[in-house]
């Protein structure tokens, strides 16, 4: 492989510290001894398959608010730029609380072919459909960018595929810190196709039911607001040029993807993926034919709640009152 151009040297802050550093930092693997810990567990299923149940309360009617109303729980605020709050806190927030994600596993190859890279991203997300446009984040700079956003820069193409369950802990392997002049392919074994028509330099995984041929459509760098002045993230949006769907997965025109064979894994907090093999069937509502119009609208008892009272007049604390507070729109 040819030499690889210098990488800046990250500073001191959490945001900018990269590899074995980071992950000391932030702590996500919260064992000491994962595989003792791994082993006191039950062993994964594989005859799970996915399959639908009914919707949490099949009864509920417009204006039913949640099913389970629970005791009134007060809310913690948490400021992201608070001085004394490390950024890496943020990240490790966020990345518990906006789950399930899905996870871009990313292939990309530099111009001159002699360095290819394949990686997993959970700052993924789909954003359009005509074109098909999705978005990557980076937790970077252009300039100190690693393999896949500087390949991605650089050759302006990739290939997305979708983790299944049937080769988790080779695309997590990926994510290894590796030295310079090592192939992520090899350490996965997972086996690189070249076949792709608007991107026929970059691979896609052969073991991928679902894959994305990407163009880089726009790259766009934001501030640290930790630390103003230095970069800190990347937003790369890719136009999707062709899929490719496995024969057994997808409907006859193309439309739909059956989840039993994608067996999706997505990304939770901390080191843990998740599976999906259950799923809820809702269909949109419509207003005039389900809610019954703007006359059912204004009728809808639309808020019921609890609430402790305080009584002026014989000083009762505690006391119980419901309320039933009806919509009406103008």
């Amino acid at each position: 492989m040819s030499p690889k151009p210098p990488v800046p040297v990250p500073g001191p802050l959490l945001t900018r510290c990269r590899g074995a550093e980071w992950e000391s930092q932030i702590k996500r693997n919260p064992h000491g001894d994962f595989k003792k810990v791994e082993s006191s567990r039950p062993p994964f299923d594989a005859s799970l398959t996915f399959s639908y149940t009914q919707t949490p309360s099949p009864s509920w009617s417009f204006g039913s608010g949640p099913n389970h109303p629970e005791e009134t729980k007060k809310h913690r605020k948490i400021d992201p730029y608070s001085p004394d709050r490390a950024p890496g806190l943020n990240y490790k927030l966020l990345i518990s609380a906006i789950v399930p994600r899905p996870i871009a596993f990313l292939s990309t190859r530099s111009l001159d072919g002699k360095i290819e890279n394949l990686a997993p991203f959970s700052y993924f997300s789909v954003i359009g459909h005509d074109p098909p446009l999705f978005t990557i984040g980076f937790a970077s700079s252009l300039a100190s960018a690693k393999d896949s956003l500087r390949l991605l820069a650089e050759r302006k193409e990739c290939v997305i595929n979708m983790i299944s369950e049937g080769f988790l802990e080779a695309a997590n392997s990926t994510a290894v810190n590796a030295p310079l002049g090592v192939s992520e392919w090899e350490i996965s074994g997972l086996t690189p196709v070249y076949d792709c028509e608007t991107v026929p330099e970059v691979a896609r995984v052969k073991e991928a039911v679902f894959s994305i041929e990407g163009k880089l459509e726009s790259l766009r760098e934001f501030e640290s607001r930790s630390t103003p002045g230095k970069v800190s993230s990347v937003l790369a949006v890719i136009e999707g040029k062709r899929f490719w769907a496995r024969e057994d997965a997808v409907d006859e025109v193309g439309g739909l993807l059956d989840p039993a064979v994608l067996r999706p894994i997505s990304r939770l907090g901390g080191i843990t993926y998740g599976r999906t093999t259950e799923g809820i069937e809702l269909p949109r509502p419509d207003f005039e034919k389900d809610v019954g119009g703007r006359e059912g609208g204004n009728t809808l008892v639309v808020v019921m709640y609890t609430c402790i009272c305080v009584c002026e007049a014989d000083r009762q604390v505690g006391r119980l009152c419901l309320f039933q507070v009806a919509l009406v729109e103008t």
